[in-house]
């Protein structure tokens, strides 16, 4: 994801400098991990604003920023339990599974292991991936779909710049072919990567735990963090911070992140007016996101009130998606035009993404932010591809 910044604007004076500073925080939540070998540009600009930087993420999120001359990490607190789950996604858009969690966190192990030097090869990692996963009990063969997982792993750790592919490519290996990959490991890097440190006796509630802290701070983040952000999360005393202290709130998230609060009776929000600090862009093109905002027009389009929720059982929501996929068939993917519980899964995990609906064992209920993307355009006619043909 390319982070929204300019780096190579001329920065001396104060205003400059201020929007520098702001350009550096936008792209670190973005990309917690910048790295020269990744984003060298952008870790100057981190590097140049790293005392304030540190400072800002400190007193205003509560995150801690390590700046070094190779990358700089950005810890982040673990999420709230009432926030949209945040999956790692492989390169055909699918989240991680357990088992590619298992995976990564076993090939981060391996990296650190004793006698692994800067580089290595991708068959040595791999063997002592596998070596470490029978000692723990995981199962690990060489077929092609462990591969796959493995290959998912190592591509995140890729991304984030903690392996560098100097010679050969992991996914070359992944594909059966009888090849070797040179990685390069950005070694300093490795001991960051964890937001806590883990051992033998470490307690994985304890761990993924957020700890009581005050509500002006953590209101700020949970603007900055969630997509919607509902009363009924917020303690009493977040509520009145919001209520009593919008006007500052609200300046602080334009001037440290360049978002805009919006209050509502249900809820608020801190948007973007760019639409380039989000992790998930929507509306946006192909046949899910399209999908998901047909079906948004649809439900709100059942309730006469737009400032509450409105919940709908899963005959219904099954109902409303077949009708939108005898309308869309053509134009969606096969997989959704062939089985609408497949397009029912797609669009449920969107909008929890987006926290603009949840789901339980009777149906969907769609929160109130959901009607500010009601479509208003006309609907165009089907085409028929065929007929259409030259």
């Amino acid at each position: 994801m390319t982070a929204p910044t300019d780096v190579r604007r001329p920065l001396g004076t104060h205003a400059h400098d201020a929007a520098g500073q702001r350009d550096a925080a936008r792209a670190l939540l973005l990309t917690p991990i910048v790295t020269t070998s990744q984003a060298p540009e952008l870790l100057v600009l981190v590097r140049r604003h790293a005392t304030a930087l540190k400072t800002m993420f400190a007193t205003q999120l509560g995150y801690t920023l390590t700046v070094e001359s190779t990358f700089a990490r950005l810890v982040k607190t673990p999420l709230e339990p009432t926030a949209p789950d945040r999956a790692l996604m492989r390169q055909n858009g699918s989240p991680f599974g357990a088992s590619h969690y298992a995976l990564l966190a076993l090939a981060c192990a391996a990296l650190l292991a004793p006698g692994v030097t800067e580089q290595v090869l991708v068959s040595n990692l791999v063997t002592q991936i596998r070596s470490d996963a029978a000692e723990h009990g995981i199962a690990l063969s060489d077929n092609i779909s462990d591969r796959r997982r493995l290959v998912a792993a190592l591509t995140v750790l890729l991304d984030w710049g903690v392996l560098i592919e100097t010679d050969g490519s992991v996914a070359r290996w992944g594909d059966g072919a009888s090849q070797e990959a040179l990685l390069t490991i950005a070694r300093p890097l490795l001991p960051h990567l964890l937001s806590r440190a883990l051992g033998p006796n470490s307690d994985p509630a304890q761990t993924l735990s957020v700890e009581a802290e005050q509500p002006r701070r953590h209101l700020r983040r949970r603007l900055v963090e969630d997509p919607v952000v509902l009363r009924r999360d917020l303690s009493a005393e977040e509520l009145d911070v919001l209520s009593r202290e919008r006007s500052e709130i609200t300046r602080q998230l334009d001037e440290n992140f360049g978002l805009t609060l919006e209050v509502r009776a249900e809820g608020a929000l801190a948007y973007d007016a760019d639409g380039a600090l989000t992790d998930i862009e929507f509306p946006g093109s192909g046949s899910l996101k399209q999908a998901c905002l047909l079906f948004i027009g649809e439900l709100v389009d059942r309730t006469v009130d737009d400032s509450t929720a409105l919940h709908i059982s899963w005959p219904i929501v099954d109902t409303i998606l077949g009708e939108l996929v005898a309308r869309h068939s053509r134009a969606w993917k096969s997989d959704y035009a062939d089985s609408v519980a497949t397009l029912r899964d797609d669009v449920v995990r969107l909008l929890e993404a987006l926290h603009l609906a949840e789901c339980d064992d009777i149906g969907l209920t769609l929160f109130a932010a959901a009607g500010r993307y009601r479509p208003n355009a006309v609907p165009i006619p089907r085409l028929d591809r065929e007929a259409a043909q030259p």
